[in-house]
């Protein structure tokens, strides 16, 4: 597997773009995305588990139904959600983008972004999907990660390229993300585009199943949000042998899907709301994976933690505190913790008690970009990794005032 230029408009077939429509009052930003692909293709999609939903999700539920899409448009600015239209206007911009593209209307995956409760106005869509369209080009994928971005300081692009029964085969995604990230099922919004020949049930099936270690396991404030979606289209067209069931190919697929959802998972952790670092946590050596997993997420969800993170200081008893209370049935006299980064690695708790270790060298190690914090519970040989931010002034001045 190599990584490539291109994010979504990596593999065969497939264009994007994106432009100001008049939905953000700054001119200068980016506010209606399109991806599309030059053939119908297999589509999969995970939606959040909040009551509270998007009228989007609602609306690309019943459109992928068959398992087909061809188009996806995104707005930002607006979630479209908690409004009486919603669901109109979500279809009407599918209509209006499959009646200029020449495409069904239910053939769209739609998605919106931005804040809830507030009405969405469909005219400056409707006047801005002909240049939406016009615009369509083989290298528009940041054209397209810049208009679904909100609070997000940077796009999140990434591609790869793999071989599938001999034939070179491409994969790229773009995703936003920055807060309200704690999902249970996927995150935020995430594209994902390939010209593998996937059935829509085996595209389905490796999305499931791989959202439970990839988006399932990032958090940047604990708070679920009403919009989240990763989609995914699958065109075909690089020629393979379609994929029907589990096997060598299916395999392959799902490597290659998994590093992209992996990549743009610390992408969206590192830019978390306010966020100055990024927290990965390694926990090792369960008993179960479900334990390995309630571990990691709670120790990355924990506030008194990203807190001391964010001042460097190597607060291990938070840590072991964030185990403590997770509901994991761990044995604490058991539990090793260090932390690591580009600057090292220092042993801070052995066998669930303290250790002496050097307060300097701990915070060199806290002050880098990226952070592991290392976790061995040392009851079995499950494993998991969670993926976070450090919590700073700077989320609360975000929030404070993000509506207004």
């Amino acid at each position: 597997m190599k990584q490539i230029n291109g994010g979504v408009c990596a593999a065969k077939g497939f264009k994007a773009s994106g432009v100001h429509c008049g939905i953000r009052k700054n001119k200068t930003k980016k506010d209606l995305a399109l991806i599309m692909s030059e053939k119908k293709a297999a589509a999969a999609s995970v939606y959040t588990t909040n009551l509270v939903k998007g009228a989007p999700i609602t609306v690309t539920k019943n459109n992928i139904a068959d398992g087909y899409a061809q188009a996806v448009i995104c707005n930002s600015g607006n979630a479209n959600t908690c409004n009486a239209n919603g669901i109109e206007i979500a279809e009407e911009m599918c209509a209006l983008l499959g009646e200029k593209l020449g495409i069904d209307a239910t053939d769209v995956i739609v998605a919106s972004t931005g804040v809830i409760g507030q009405p969405l106005d469909i005219e400056p869509i409707a006047n801005g999907i002909p240049a939406l369209v016009d615009g369509l080009k083989t290298d528009g994928c940041e054209d397209a990660a810049t208009a679904i971005m909100t609070t997000d300081t940077v796009e999140k692009i990434i591609s790869y390229s793999f071989e599938i029964g001999g034939k070179e085969c491409k994969i790229g995604g773009i995703a936003k993300g920055s807060g309200m990230i704690h999902p249970n099922m996927a995150t935020m919004l995430v594209f994902v585009t390939t010209d593998v020949a996937i059935s829509p049930a085996m595209l389905q099936k490796a999305l499931s199943e791989d959202v439970k270690s990839s988006f399932n396991m990032v958090s940047v404030d604990g708070d679920t949000s009403t919009n989240d979606m990763v989609s995914v289209l699958a065109n075909g067209m690089a020629g393979n042998e379609e994929i029907t069931a589990e096997g060598a190919d299916f395999d392959e697929f799902c490597k290659a899907l998994n590093a992209v959802t992996t990549y743009l998972c610390r992408m969206i952790a590192g830019d978390g709301e306010g966020a100055t670092k990024l927290l990965e946590c390694i926990v090792t050596g369960a008993a179960t994976k479900e334990t390995a997993v309630t571990v990691s997420k709670s120790v990355i969800c924990s506030s008194l933690f990203k807190a001391a993170m964010f001042g460097a200081d190597a607060n291990w008893g938070r840590v072991l505190c964030a185990i403590g209370y997770s509901g994991a049935d761990v044995d604490v006299t058991k539990i090793d913790v260090a932390f690591k980064s580009n600057a090292g690695e220092i042993v801070v708790c052995v066998d669930g008690s303290g250790v002496e270790f050097s307060e300097e060298k701990a915070k060199e190690i806290l002050v880098e970009k990226e952070i592991q914090v290392l976790i061995n519970l040392k009851s079995g040989d499950y494993d998991a990794t969670a993926w976070g931010c450090d919590l700073t002034y700077d989320y609360v001045k975000i929030n404070g005032d993000y509506r207004t």
